[in-house]
């Protein structure tokens, strides 16, 4: 009962700041998936999966003219993963999402601190990951400067658990500055960087440099040590460019990536740079065209040459089957990827979406095999009243260069590697 009351207590409190500063909203968001080659090419012995995965969140936030405070908490659960009567503590999914403060500092400037979500521009290397469930965030510290058109933002991080942290020498375990997470998917121990955008009306620029520093660990009978193993750094430079005039458009991005990978692997040569043209045929019809070219790893033992793009939204980019770098392809041959697509506004509350892809290695297989295969995405959207239907279908035609890649014979993959899904989106507002 004491719980009840504490709950009808926060909601009196909800409602007496509903006038003006106070918002309270949230997210339901399941979506099925039926997965027959989704990540990479499925055996022909192998059987397909379906499963269906909802995502849940109350998000609250609170304004006043000295500060901002957001609070995001969330669930994620794939249906069926709980018992009938669910055992305490038998998954970790609820999470504070986001969780932070910004402070009002004066003459444009602020501070942002806490569990946040960063996104810059069209999330090429910083973004919040929303099509996955989980999405993504940082615990940061951000110094930020807005005036007019032009934004500076300074970003700070220090990842510490000592909880986790193995005992040293002398036998405590909350000394020192090891960080023993998993380094997958490049997880930092520190994280700065700068960015600066200039918007000049048709025409905005930005600039993002980016240093994260990685904790080295060494594998002693299987185990991972990580006392006296050091730390790798490895550094992100590049910019965005985006230009709209009328029916066109166009956006670039030029990204390099020197220092050190995970375990002192020198990085040399790395780069990133895209291309995307878009045109408005008609109010109903949108074109787009684009290449991007992300390079792939020439270097010996102890060095590569291969950029990845680190915390942005990969799944935006090189096809929405998630070959490429989603969890994979993190030191491989690169990518050129050569693509056209078309919108269609089929209603008022309705569009088609049409993208094929094209997929070739920035280096050569062993085989000195290049081609990699195609792949068409297509995705229907229709808003409702209150609530949104969002559905999918994708196709991958591989080539030989992908069997070789993915490490599945031709003989042995499915004759059909496709992923289908769909997407139910209700974002209620309680207080707004």
């Amino acid at each position: 009962m004491r719980k009840q009351y504490v709950l009808i207590g926060l909601m009196a409190l909800m409602i007496q700041f509903a006038q003006a500063q106070f918002t309270l909203d949230g997210e339901f968001r399941p979506r099925a998936e039926y997965r027959n080659g989704f990540g990479s090419i499925i055996p022909d012995a192998a059987e397909p999966g379906f499963s269906t995965a909802t995502r849940v969140r109350l998000n609250t936030g609170y304004n006043t003219e000295a500060y901002k405070f957001y609070l995001s908490i969330q669930d994620v659960f794939t249906w069926g993963e709980n018992r009938q009567i669910r055992v305490v503590d038998d998954n970790n999914s609820f999470a504070i999402f986001e969780a932070w403060a910004d402070i009002n500092l004066g003459s444009g400037w602020s501070t942002k601190l806490g569990r946040q979500s960063i996104s810059y521009d069209d999330q090429r290397i910083m973004g919040g990951l929303d099509w996955a469930q989980q999405g993504r965030n940082h615990d940061a510290a951000l110094i930020k400067y807005k005036k007019d058109k032009f934004v500076l933002d300074f970003g700070f991080a220090f990842n510490q658990d000592f909880d986790n942290m193995p005992a040293n020498v002398s036998g405590f375990t909350n000394v020192g500055n090891e960080y023993t997470e998993n380094p997958g998917f490049f997880s930092y121990k520190a994280m700065q960087y700068v960015y600066a955008k200039q918007n000049w009306g048709s025409f905005s620029g930005s600039l993002l440099a980016l240093n994260n520093v990685f904790q080295n660990f060494d594998v002693v009978a299987g185990e991972r040590v990580y006392a006296g193993s050091g730390v790798s750094s490895l550094q992100t430079l590049g910019t965005h460019l985006d230009y709209k005039s009328g029916a066109f458009g166009a956006a670039a991005n030029a990204f390099i990536q020197t220092g050190e990978r995970v375990n002192m692997v020198s990085v040399k040569g790395a780069y990133l740079v895209g291309l995307d043209l878009t045109y408005k045929a008609s109010p109903k019809v949108g074109l787009g065209a684009g290449i991007e070219i992300i390079s792939g790893n020439d270097g010996g033992a102890g060095e590569t040459g291969a950029f990845f793009p680190l915390y942005g939204t990969n799944h935006k980019f090189n096809g929405f089957m998630d070959y490429f770098y989603v969890g994979n392809h993190a030191n491989s041959i690169g990518l050129v990827d050569i693509h056209v697509s078309a919108n269609f506004k089929l209603s008022e509350t309705s569009s088609l979406m049409v993208k094929a892809l094209n997929f070739s290695g920035e280096q050569d297989l062993p085989s000195g095999e290049n081609a990699l295969g195609t792949e068409v995405d297509i995705v229907f959207k229709k808003a409702f009243k209150g609530y949104a239907l969002v559905a999918g279908y994708s196709q991958m035609f591989a080539s030989d260069g992908m069997y070789e890649l993915k490490n599945v014979s031709k003989s042995a993959a499915a004759d059909v590697q496709n992923w289908g899904w769909v997407m139910l989106v209700i974002k209620p507002k309680f207080i707004n």
